[in-house]
Formats: structure tokens, C-alpha cells, sequence
């Protein structure tokens, strides 16, 4: 006890950091940000790039879903569900022959794409 009287006689500063309220203070403080479970300083910048991600995905799907409503309306005309039935799936009519013409460019194009996944 001597020690800490000498100690706080040649620097007063230390007789604020000796009461027990700021001392309780300082160890919650250093529990929150450093050693709890979720602390500030490790847990949260994980969190946040999490949410930025989570954000990303919401954003990419909100712009999916509009572009297929869109095709939704479109194919709602059985006009146009024909000409996507005959583009996308080579459907034809009853005595009706197709021919698929590839271009060289579309052809390397497609194996460049093909390669890549």
C-alpha cells in the first residue's frame, strides 16, 4: 500500500486510474473490444464484408427477377412464345425443316466461353 501512496504522490494521474469504477471500466472495455465472442475488433470487420456480400447478392437477384418478369409479360403473347420456343429450344412445325447456321466468330466465341468455365 506504501508503494502505491509513493507511486501516486510523484504522479497524481495515477490515483484516478486506482478507483475501482475506473478500473472495472477499463476491463469491460478491453473485454468488449478484444476477448468477448463478438468483439469489435475481429468480429466486425468480418461481419461487415459478410453484409456487403449479402448486399451484392441482393442487388444481382432484385435485377434477375426484373429481367424475368420482363420475359414473363413477353412470353405471355403466343406470338412470342413461339419465336422463344423456336430460338432457344429448335422447336419447329409440323412439316418444317430447321437449319442452324454457326458463324466462325460465334463458334470460337462459344469455345472461348466453354473453356473459361
Amino acid at each position: 500500500m506504501k508503494l502505491f501512496h509513493k507511486l501516486t504522490e510523484k504522479y497524481p494521474f495515477l490515483k484516478f486510474i486506482g478507483n475501482r469504477y475506473v478500473l472495472v471500466t477499463i476491463f469491460f472495455a478491453i473485454w468488449m473490444v478484444f476477448i468477448d465472442n463478438y468483439s469489435l475488433y475481429f468480429e466486425h470487420p468480418v461481419l461487415d464484408k459478410e453484409i456487403e456480400e449479402l448486399e451484392a447478392n441482393k442487388a444481382y437477384y432484385i435485377q434477375e427477377i426484373k429481367k424475368d418478369s420482363t420475359s414473363i409479360r413477353h412470353l405471355q403473347n403466343p406470338d412470342q412464345t413461339e419465336k422463344y420456343a423456336r430460338e432457344k429450344y429448335y422447336m419447329k412445325r409440323q412439316n418444317e425443316d430447321i437449319y442452324i447456321i454457326e458463324f466462325e466468330e460465334d463458334a470460337s466465341d462459344k469455345e472461348a466461353s466453354n473453356e473459361s468455365l
